[in-house]
């Protein structure tokens, strides 16, 4: 332990530093691809639990998102058909989105009945099964992995998934379903394991279960959707190259219809990155201006993902006196660094004398987007793994529910 280490370590306590009374503030820095609901959100639930923590501390938070975040300046302009294919209509998608949900909770069939009020496909050449007795086969038949099992499980939904998913694969609206079905199916599919999620969760909420919330569902939308698609994935030969021929024509095509809409979900997350890149300064401004309307005598930064990026930047560039203390989550300063990108330093130069030298970075090997940095930075940097106990893209904004990431910060602020 260095001397700087040991004096943290034996100094703060509860926000005060023995023989004088200096407070301590913490400062929230957000992510790439926030906005102002889910900053709100976010920012509750650090709050809350700092000042569980340590009661009486001072939080304040450091929204970029909406200031310094990317948008399209001109309307999206640059997207082929972005208005027709769905662009500049986000509140309406998600809306649609929720409001389809709750009819399914109510009517887990309703998409497999419209899939079953379609015209039958064209007839024509099938070699083996045919594509109906091969999808109501794969339903029937159908016995979840033991990935979904340990999935379910956690969420205590074993027994209520078995239920639905017996009752949909006897369904009439499957039968019908399965008569307008295509070489493909992929389509069919998927609304089954829609339908078996509502049903499940419909079930677990009767018997007065918790409602999941909606990433959790949607993870376990996307790992059933998966499985039953699986037998389509392991077809061989002729027919294997023709499903894989209709399947990349179909997601194309879905992908060119939804262009707009899909740039619009994409431009925060990938345009907040790039546009970083190019035009940080804004962000690393509105960080060091942050720190110096904080209240306190010492000041701890909490970033997340890009936000610990720019964090470390300001840190490294400029001289933060009250700032003696770095909790990186989810962020990628290490690869940036390593990959000659990072603004502030690049290699063979490391950081300098008078960043914090008391810098936490915390990481969880499933977030793709979150890497260690104690190698990296050799002197600066204290990695932690924990495990947030969810699949990326979910991964990287599961820290803050993850009791494992509070107790180590209350650690650290001690």
């Amino acid at each position: 332990m260095t001397g700087r280490e040991a004096t943290l370590t034996m100094c703060h306590q509860d926000g005060l530093i023995i023989g004088g009374l200096m407070k301590r503030s913490v400062v929230f820095v957000h992510g790439t691809g926030v906005r102002e609901k889910s900053y709100n959100s976010t920012f509750a639930t650090v709050r809350t639990e700092i000042h569980r923590i340590r009661p009486g501390w001072e939080v304040r938070g450091c929204l970029w998102g909406p200031a310094q975040g990317a948008k399209f300046v001109r309307g999206g302009i640059s997207v082929p058909g972005y208005a027709r294919s769905g662009g500049g209509d986000r509140t309406a998608d998600r809306d649609a989105s929720i409001a389809e949900w709750d009819v399914l909770y109510n009517d887990p069939g309703y998409e497999l009945r419209l899939l079953g009020l379609r015209p039958p496909p064209k007839a024509g050449v099938v070699r083996g099964i045919p594509p109906t007795k091969r999808f109501l086969r794969t339903v029937q038949e159908f016995r979840p992995s033991a990935d979904l099992v340990e999935r379910l499980d956690r969420h205590g939904l074993c027994a209520d998934f078995e239920t639905a998913l017996r009752a949909v694969a006897d369904s009439p609206e499957v039968r019908d379903a399965a008569t307008t079905i295509d070489q493909n199916g992929y389509e069919h599919r998927h609304a089954v394991a829609k339908a078996v999620v509502a049903a499940t969760l419909a079930g677990a909420e009767a018997r007065g279960a918790d409602a999941l919330a909606g990433p959790a569902r949607d993870a376990l939308l996307a790992a059933l959707s998966t499985e039953l698609s699986g037998e389509s994935r392991a077809l061989t030969g002729k027919v294997a190259q023709a499903v894989k021929t209709s399947a990349l024509r179909a997601a194309t095509r879905w992908t060119v219809d939804r262009r707009g809409s899909l740039s619009d979900g994409m431009l925060p997350m990938v345009g907040d990155i790039l546009r970083y890149q190019a035009r940080g300064e804004g962000i690393r401004e509105l960080i060091r201006r942050t720190v110096e309307h904080t209240p306190g005598d010492k000041v701890t930064l909490l970033a997340h993902s890009l936000g610990g990026v720019a964090a470390v930047d300001l840190l490294a560039m400029e001289r933060l006196d009250r700032v003696d203390q770095l909790v990186t989550v989810g962020s990628q300063a290490a690869l940036l660094y390593e990959c000659g990108a990072l603004t502030a330093c690049e290699h063979p130069d490391t950081l300098p004398a008078h960043f914090p030298a008391a810098w936490l970075n915390i990481h969880d090997p499933w977030d793709l987007l979150s890497y260690a940095a104690a190698a990296v930075f050799k002197g600066h940097a204290h990695d932690l793994e924990v495990s947030n106990g969810q699949p990326f893209p979910h991964a990287h904004s599961a820290y803050w529910s993850n009791a494992e990431v509070w107790d180590a910060v209350s650690a650290w602020l001690s």
